[in-house]
């Protein structure tokens, strides 16, 4: 199991999302992607997204302008 960091500190839409997608084809099942951010909206849509495909979000940390979100593929 391997943890990919994605850090995406000053990005706004759709920078963010389009970050971690990348991660998560690059990621093998059990892998934990973690993503640190500060863009409001994309608190919300990573954790919508990883529902959608049907990945485990672990965690939203943070606020909304500093945060960490952790999925696991």
């Amino acid at each position: 199991m391997a943890e990919i960091r994605v850090d995406v500190h000053g990005e706004t839409c759709p920078v963010p999302l389009v970050e971690v997608r990348k991660a998560i084809r690059r990621a093998a099942p059990g892998d934990i992607i973690e993503v640190a951010g500060t863009h409001p909206a994309s608190m919300k849509e990573i954790p919508m997204a990883a529902e959608a495909m049907h990945l485990d979000l672990l965690s939203v940390e943070g606020e909304p302008t500093d945060w960490v979100i952790r999925i696991r593929r």
